[in-house]
């Protein structure tokens, strides 16, 4: 979702940066500032982050699957610890995360690495946006469309209804509205953003938790 994301977020006049690996052929889009580091290793990009007031945190592993539990730890986790850390260090006002709806009978380790990244978020003291989505739908991730009318069921049953929509598909541009409007309106404590609230965008505000 990195690339949308940051189209939308030049459509609308933000200034971008974005992180790229040593050494990585990637190139980053026109009208876009390209800084080398370690997404891993905090004291790689801390420097680098002025003069941003707001982080994004988009480093996971790609294509989760139980299988994957150390990628999590190693990357997910990981990744989550090192942006806390250069935020706390740099100029940053504003640490957005996508962390993960649970509670869920499914990817376990996944959401235990990314629950530690929320409490990593927490500890530290900024201010912060986390967003949790369950299963975000766009390029080659459109199979779960055939779920659809499932969830649409188990919403009307009074017994399924909340993890149904705790637990709901969200489309790539209602993950992409939701995150621009956590940049363009930072807040102060911690919130939350759920399923729900991601894909109802536009229609309730978003409160702070704490």
């Amino acid at each position: 979702m990195g690339r949308p994301l940051i189209q939308a977020l030049l459509a609308r006049g933000h200034t971008v940066r974005t992180l790229l690996r040593p050494g990585s052929p990637g190139q980053p889009l026109a009208g876009v500032e390209a800084v080398r580091g370690n997404a891993l290793d905090a004291a790689s990009f801390t420097a680098l982050i002025p003069p941003a007031d707001t982080l994004v945190h988009l480093v996971g592993t790609p294509h989760p699957s139980p299988l994957k539990a150390r990628q999590f730890r190693d990357v997910d986790l990981a990744s989550i610890r090192a942006a806390v850390l250069a935020a706390e260090n740099s100029t940053v006002r504003h640490l957005i995360y996508v962390s993960v709806a649970h509670p869920a009978p499914v990817m376990k380790a996944f959401i235990a690495a990314r629950m530690e990244g929320e409490a990593l978020v927490r500890a530290s003291g900024l201010a912060a946006t986390i967003l949790r989505p369950w299963y975000v739908l766009g390029p080659g991730h459109r199979w779960p469309y055939l779920l659809a009318p499932l969830y649409c069921l188990l919403e009307t049953l009074p017994a399924t209804r909340e993890r149904a929509r705790r637990l709901g598909l969200v489309t790539l541009d209602r993950m992409v509205a939701a995150l621009v409007r956590a940049v363009e309106n930072p807040t102060q404590g911690v919130r939350v953003v759920e399923a729900p609230e991601i894909r109802d965008f536009g229609q309730a505000p978003l409160q702070a938790e704490d």
